[in-house]
């Protein structure tokens, strides 16, 4: 019984697979259920008993070696069959288009916007998207009343009924980096913050329950309101033209006194409209206070812009969810 076997293992190591017709031919010598290694295994019945282990042993060898060289063959024959060129008898035809990314729009904007404010002499700074009540609402004098401590307008991940314990919030503005820098280092602060936030907002064509902010911070002795109006005028014309039609109205925000809104002309569908796209002001007295920055010393200006309003505003797009559906015959357009 071992010289037959043996005779088989010879015959699978000679048998030449150079294609696919040659593969199948393998296959159905070898390993098919009426095979030559399935024919080999019917004869165990008439091994004697002491002798069927060893040649168990070693028709399972010749399984083995049957096997390993067909899925060898079959994934070296796949592998050339890849490499094959369909056009190697007409060179001169073109390659097949390639498709390259590029920036989201909403990432171009924000580019955009930091080399503004580059120019205007500003810095980069970054914090976590997840706050602790003190930096989104205590130290920017948000009263414990504010309705933007409720869940009703804010992402909770953890919410305590002690008010000796910190609850945490998906940031509802980037306005926390503003307080950890100032915590972090003495004036003269001069910085924007970008970043994503997240407000429990119902979802309409401006508004959604995530989008993106930069927020501004200016502390230094001195600082005053004409050049926080200046600031924000000479951004509107270096981000939109110096034909922009903005204005600013009072407004009102926990973090800053006074405060201002500022709203952009929007030509949309043939309808005009203003659009907000910030909200800014003095910085509030308290938050210095909540830093240990000494009011009486120093003053500052804050905004905070929303990237995605900029967008639609120089895109005229007049959808805000249009930006986060990834449909790519929308974004192919700002290749």
């Amino acid at each position: 019984m071992l010289d037959y076997i043996e005779t088989i293992k010879n015959e699978v190591e000679a048998f030449p697979i150079t294609d696919e017709e040659e593969l199948e031919a393998f296959r159905l010598e070898f390993l098919s259920r009426k095979g030559k290694v399935q024919t080999m295994f019917s004869k165990m019945g008439e091994v004697p008993n002491e002798e069927k282990a060893t040649v168990g042993k070693a028709m399972n060898e010749v399984k083995n070696l049957a096997q390993n060289k067909f899925d060898d063959a079959k994934e070296k024959l796949e592998k050339k069959e890849a490499r094959q060129v369909s056009a190697l008898d007409d060179l001169t035809l073109p390659t097949a288009p390639m498709t390259v990314g590029s920036y989201h729009p909403l990432t171009q904007t924000l580019n955009e916007m930091k080399e503004i404010f580059y120019r205007l002499g500003f810095s980069i700074a970054d914090g976590p998207e997840i706050e602790d009540d003190f930096h989104n609402f205590t130290a920017l004098n948000f009263p414990p009343n504010h309705p933007a401590r409720d869940e009703q307008d804010t992402f909770f991940i953890r919410k305590h009924d002690d008010p000796e314990e910190q609850d945490l919030v998906l940031r509802t503005h980037t306005s926390p980096i503003q307080i950890r820098e100032m915590q972090r280092r003495e004036p003269p602060i001069r910085i924007i913050a970008p970043g994503k936030v997240y407000r429990n907002e119902a979802v309409s064509p401006k508004s959604y329950f995530l989008f993106h902010q930069v927020e501004a911070l200016y502390v230094d002795t001195d600082v005053s309101v004409a050049e926080l109006k200046e600031t924000l005028i000479s951004f509107a014309k270096l981000m939109f033209g110096s034909d922009v039609t903005y204005r600013l109205r009072p407004g009102f925000f926990p973090f800053t006194e006074p405060s201002l809104e500022m709203d952009i002309w929007w030509e949309a569908n043939g309808d005009g409209k203003w659009l907000e796209i910030l909200g800014s002001g003095m910085v509030d007295p308290n938050v210095f206070k909540s830093v240990d920055i000494d009011p009486e010393k120093y003053t500052g200006f804050a905004w905070g812009m929303g990237v995605d309003r900029i967008a639609m505003l120089r895109h005229g797009i007049n959808d805000i969810r249009t930006f986060y559906e990834n449909d790519t015959r929308f974004l192919e357009q700002f290749d």
